[in-house]
């Protein structure tokens, strides 16, 4: 763990610059605003230890798949989000030394993001080798309003003497992926233009012909008032510059406003990319800095008003959530459904930046209770439209009659992930899938949705598991065999208790939505069973032998399912034996020794009893928490939600509390060691259902609302809002009762703590509690 930046409610503060983790902070104080984002790097030239990085949301690179062998089925490719131009560089020299926090005595430094409005802000001062002492104070913002635009206002102080200040705005194009399997840069050059104080670049991604361009657009002031430039112009391949040279006397300032535009031929005709550019550029220029950064300050006022999460007496807790929320916030927006939700979202390239079961799992419910619910549903009709993808998956590995794979990893529906255990057996994300339309449709009452989107997606997921599952004689049983479950730390399983679970869940849930369909749109029945050529008497018939049929491990003993066969065969010795010194164990031990150790990545077994929760009794769910939480190390970003959810059900709030700090605080605190690759952004969804469905309750049953608070000790109280089916609520939770205000126009009706409250239209309603 790391413990450098300063607790606040609504800021993330490096106070004093910490050259070693300075990586770590480029991730930490990336911005985004859902169709490009980039790390918190300088913009002034640094020496340093960095990785760059700025990111156009849907442009991809299909990098060809590197093993040592190959095996039928793998995957050809590796999609990963490319490294787009660089923008926001302003090279800066004093007296011809140039401007470089790595090679300058540093007197006081300052690196803020302010979540509250959405900007990155950083000051410092410093003695360059040539005597020279300046200030310098930036910030800067990536527009939610106008989503092409990012500003960026740079200002430089001389605090001992005179001097002549070079400044050098740029925008470089020749960039590359740090993780690149073959050393290879992925744009090609198409044009410059370079003149004055305005220069554009544009560039095309090579298969995939993707085009990009970037602007940008600057003027300088000096005592007030605008500078009247002399302005040199460079330019080579990929790359534009435009110096100028000002004299300043001591105590002077010169502050230079500079403004980018990216726009992608994912949003704009090519043949007008160039010219849309220049016409976003100038309006930004002319709009200026001040009402640029004022109407993005109001749009960020307005997503907290639905989104935010008070949590009183507890700082650290407080910014550890609102972190997470702000990220979510700026990594989708929902307004395209042909984007998802990587795991490192705008932060970095550690995972490509293309889409896992993450998104179904831990961000669905986030958007869905924080949202318009079309933003949620964009993320079903994202895999709705990839289901031929998904049949085509499937059919490389030997699937027939339309069975559905979906991706462990893609960007257009494509399996790119290459790690055979993975790529073959992680299977388990093909139930996530459909376990995302049951929630989607359970939360919002949005049963249409499966006329025709959502069932031909079960369809071809039932079809999946009907035809994995293979009949075992010595156990009269269904089994699945070979399979990665989300623990993964075992490979190549038999009988992964989770994956036989919510296959045989899905399989039911598929049955129940057919029946659903025959009555209320039977036309759209037959519709769709013509498309998908299904046999109803002999699928439906497969389908309820394998429910009734399949096998699932089981220790009678302990009364609790296995996590796979073979299970206790392990030496059962609880994670916190481990030393210390050789934890997180992925980055200590052999992958031999991990796969031989109990020791559990993830939620595996408990993952099944939070999403399938009220088929189980508390007992049951207590018994199982109790085995198999001590024997795991919480190394997946994901791990932890899930963990402070269920000890959150089951009485134990001081547990549940321990690892909600541990979610929340995972990248800020660097829990993992792995910040600096980016942030953990797809585990972020499960840090609010921490908080909300954790500690606050919050579930749906029957249609209805409910909650079930419990508060943790070191909280004075916690407050969180939802929209639930039009109703905009916001329910604070204190030690003796639970305050719910419907900032609505109708009544709603929920229960709370069991008891069924009529909340009425914009009121506030107290219901007198103890709560512990």
């Amino acid at each position: 763990m790391k413990n450098y930046l300063l607790h606040h409610e609504w800021r993330i503060i490096e106070e004093g610059f910490h050259p070693e983790h300075n990586r770590m902070s480029e991730s930490i104080f990336s911005l985004g605003n859902g169709r490009q984002g980039g790390r918190g790097n300088f913009e002034e030239h640094y020496s340093g230890d960095s990785l760059q990085g700025n990111y156009i949301a849907g442009i991809y690179y299909p990098d060809k798949t590197r093993v040592g062998w190959w095996k039928n089925g793998y995957p050809e490719y590796f999609a990963k989000v490319l490294n787009a131009a660089n923008w926001i560089g302003i090279g800066i020299s004093i007296d011809g030394e140039v401007l470089d926090l790595a090679k300058m005595e540093i007197d006081s430094f300052r690196r803020e993001l302010n979540m509250k409005e959405g900007t990155l802000s950083r000051t410092f001062s410093a003695l360059l080798k040539n005597g020279k002492k300046v200030e310098v104070s930036a910030k800067r913002f990536l527009s939610i309003v106008q989503p092409e635009i990012g500003v960026i206002r740079y200002t430089i102080k001389l605090l001992n003497s005179n001097a002549k200040i070079e400044a050098t705005p740029f925008v470089d194009f020749e960039v590359e992926n740090e993780d690149s399997n073959y050393d290879e840069k992925f744009w090609v050059g198409e044009y410059l233009e370079n003149l004055g104080n305005e220069g554009y670049v544009s560039a095309y991604t090579k298969k995939t012909e993707f085009l990009v361009c970037s602007g940008m657009k600057f003027n300088a002031i000096t005592n007030g008032k605008e500078h009247v430039l002399n302005i040199t112009n460079e330019s080579r391949e990929k790359y534009i510059e435009s110096s100028f040279s000002i004299g300043l006397k001591k105590g002077q300032e010169l502050t230079i406003y500079k403004y980018g535009v990216n726009t992608s031929s994912e949003y704009f005709r090519k043949a007008d990319l160039t010219a849309k550019t220049k016409e976003l550029l100038n309006d930004a220029f002319e709009t200026g800095f001040d009402k640029l950064y004022e109407e993005h300050r109001a749009a960020w006022e307005r997503k907290w008003e639905t989104s935010d999460i008070v949590i009183e007496d507890d700082v650290a807790a407080q910014q550890g959530i609102r972190f997470n929320i702000f990220q979510l916030n700026q990594t989708y927006t929902g307004d395209d459904d042909r984007l998802n939700i990587g795991p490192k979202g705008f932060t970095g390239e550690k995972y490509g930046g293309s889409t896992y079961w993450d998104t179904e799992a831990f961000c669905l419910p986030f958007y869905l209770a924080t949202s318009n619910p079309i933003v949620a549903k964009n993320l079903l009709l994202y895999r709705y439209k990839h289901l031929s993808k998904a049949i085509e998956n499937a059919g490389k590995l030997g699937f027939k009659a339309g069975a559905a794979l979906y991706p462990m990893v893609t960007m257009n529906g494509e399996e790119c992930h290459n790690e055979w255990e993975i790529t073959f057996e992680e299977i388990h994300r093909n139930g996530a899938i459909a376990y995302a339309i049951s929630d989607y449709i359970n939360y919002t009452g949005d049963h249409g949705y499966l006329a025709p989107y959502g069932i031909e997606v079960l369809l071809g997921i039932s079809r999946f598991w009907s035809q994995r599952v293979n009949w075992s004689d010595h156990k009269q049983a269904f089994v699945m065999l070979g399979v990665t479950g989300p623990n993964e730390y075992e490979n190549n399983v038999n009988n992964n208790w989770h994956t036989n679970n919510i296959a045989v869940w899905t399989l039911k849930y598929t049955l129940e939505s057919v029946q659903w369909l025959k009555q209320k749109h039977p036309d759209v029945w037959l519709a769709v069973k013509e498309k998908t050529r299904f046999n109803e008497k002999t699928e439906i018939a497969k389908w309820k032998d394998v429910i009734e049929k399949m096998y699932f491990p089981w220790d009678d003993e302990r009364k609790i399912a296995l996590q796979q066969d073979g299970f206790l065969d392990k030496e059962l010795e609880p994670a916190s034996t481990i030393n210390p010194s050789e934890r997180p164990i992925s980055q200590h031990w052999s992958w031999d020794r991990i796969l031989r150790s109990p020791y559990i990545k993830q939620a595996d077994v408990l993952q099944s009893l939070y999403m399938f929760e009220q088929e189980y009794d508390k007992a049951y769910i207590r018994r199982h928490f109790d085995f198999y939480e001590p024997l795991t190390v919480h190394e997946s970003s994901l791990s932890s939600c899930i963990h402070t959810i269920l000890a959150a059900s089951v009485g134990k709030p001081e547990k549940a509390y321990e690892l909600y700090l541990r979610t929340a605080r995972l990248d800020l605190d660097d829990y993992n060691n792995d910040t600096s690759d980016g942030l953990h952004i797809t585990s972020m969804g499960g840090t609010w259902m921490a908080v909300v469905k954790g500690f606050g309750g919050m579930r749906v049953i029957d249609n209805a609302l409910h909650l079930n608070p419990i508060l943790p000790e070191k909280w004075e109280s916690y407050c969180f809002r939802v929209n639930f089916r039009g109703s905009q609520l916001q329910i604070k939770v204190k030690s003796e009762a639970v305050e719910i205000t419907n900032h609505s126009n109708g009544n709603l009706s929920l229960f709370v703590s069991g008891e069924s409250v009529t909340l009425v239209k914009n009121q506030t309603s107290v219901i007198q509690l103890s709560i512990k």
